[in-house]
């Protein structure tokens, strides 16, 4: 037999690849979907812009309870079913988002929205598990490219579609698109048996605890997603009361447009894992969390001005998405047998952050303005930096062996 033929079995086919980068994408794009549609859904009930805002931080709370509790499953159920029936439920609540009448039964929607969106998290890890090693950073690369582009072309499409039939219809757009992209994937998928069978679900969780406890760069990324998440989720909450009001006063179709300059960064994603897989991923992270800090001064002086506003999009997406491969791919590389439950301790982290920066976002900007979510998201920022500069030993271990985690040790894999 060839080497090539040796080798063949280990690459991961990019016809797959880009199916699961479709999925991220389209699962993900659930929770963003309401950004751009703040003002007009708060006009449609009647209720204030910081009370709208908090439907962002709402959808992304669902997203942080199904990281916690639903995303460590992957480690533990078949694959393929796990993610079509997820994907097939958050088709159903997305129905109930359109048919909403009244605001509180479209934030539980949202929040149930959001729980099941994270299927996005479980085809991640599934495609690190598949990639061979060698290719392993640029495979998560190129799924999370589909998942970045999933996060910001979801406000192009919701504005959009919201200018041209309303807000309803992007959740009936949404519920009808994720519906069928189950049945696709119920037939297009492989098996995929989990890494573990035999240990209960309760301790699948505790073990998740027991990674966050015995792994110094777990804990040192999970910190650094806290920060980098809260300032992305400070950009896209606040940006839609700006460009919605004086000067602008753009539309939620323009406002949705905006989410283009963002979709611009998601190509730093293979880039970056490919800067992983060659061993500059210390340079990189630092680089990339350094432009963050620099995109918050150039979002500053786009207070009235597109370009510069423009310009800091298109910095922060692509520091923020560099930043985001460049942590995973740190993770996985420390218990290939547990990339679902490190996936959960990582992402619980970074969405506890989004959901504290939406939050902020809302309260912020209603009380003082664009530049005082700018200060306030770029201290945030140097906040990260500091965390990096004095944590950069931490990983210098992370070419360990694997060792097993807590109650799970002896479960066949």
């Amino acid at each position: 037999m060839s080497t090539h033929a040796k080798s063949e079995p280990d690459r991961l086919p990019r016809g797959l690849v880009a199916l699961f980068a479709l999925t991220t994408g389209v699962a993900v794009a659930n929770i963003y979907y309401v950004q751009p549609l703040l003002d007009v859904i708060g006009r449609a009930f009647g209720v204030s812009d910081a009370t709208a805002g908090l439907l962002v931080a709402i959808t992304q709370l669902g997203y942080l309870l199904g990281l916690a509790l639903l995303v460590p499953l992957g480690d533990l159920i078949e694959r393929r079913r796990l993610i079509t029936g997820f994907l097939a439920l958050a088709g159903v609540a997305a129905a109930v988002c359109a048919a909403a009448p009244t605001f509180a039964v479209l934030a539980g929607a949202l929040v149930v929205l959001g729980v099941l969106s994270v299927v996005a998290q479980i085809v991640v890890p599934l495609a690190s598990s598949l990639a061979g090693p060698e290719e392993r950073g640029q495979i998560v690369g190129m799924v999370m490219s589909g998942l970045f582009i999933g996060i910001l072309s979801a406000r192009v499409v919701s504005g959009l579609v919201a200018e041209l039939v309303g807000w309803r219809g992007v959740y009936v757009l949404a519920a009808v698109v994720l519906l069928v992209l189950s049945l696709v994937l119920r037939r297009a998928l492989p098996l995929a048996p989990p890494p573990i069978s035999s240990a209960s679900y309760r301790a699948t969780l505790r073990s998740v605890l027991a990674l966050i406890r015995e792994e110094p760069v777990l804990r040192q990324r999970m910190a650094i997603a806290v920060m980098t998440f809260c300032s992305f989720a400070m950009l896209w909450t606040s940006i839609t009361f700006l460009l919605s009001g004086s000067p602008f006063d753009y539309g939620e179709g323009v406002i949705g447009l905006f989410g283009i300059a963002g979709v611009a960064g998601a190509a730093v994603a293979p880039v970056s894992g490919r800067l992983a897989d060659r061993g500059h991923a210390r340079l990189a992270l630092t680089g990339f969390l350094l432009l963050l800090l620099l995109s918050w001064g150039m979002l500053a002086l786009g207070r009235s001005s597109v370009l510069p506003l423009v310009a800091g999009i298109v910095l922060l997406d692509l520091a923020t998405q560099g930043a985001q491969i460049n942590n995973q791919t740190a993770i996985y590389a420390l218990r290939p047998e547990a990339r679902s439950r490190l996936t959960t301790a990582y992402l619980v982290a970074g969405f506890f952050g989004m959901v504290v920066g939406s939050t902020l976002a809302a309260l912020i900007y209603a009380a003082g303005g664009w530049y005082e979510v700018c200060a306030v998201a770029g201290g945030i920022c140097a906040v990260a930096c500091s965390i990096w500069a004095a944590t950069q030993r931490v990983g210098r271990g992370d070419d360990a062996p694997d060792q097993g985690v807590g109650e799970l040790d002896s479960v066949p894999g």
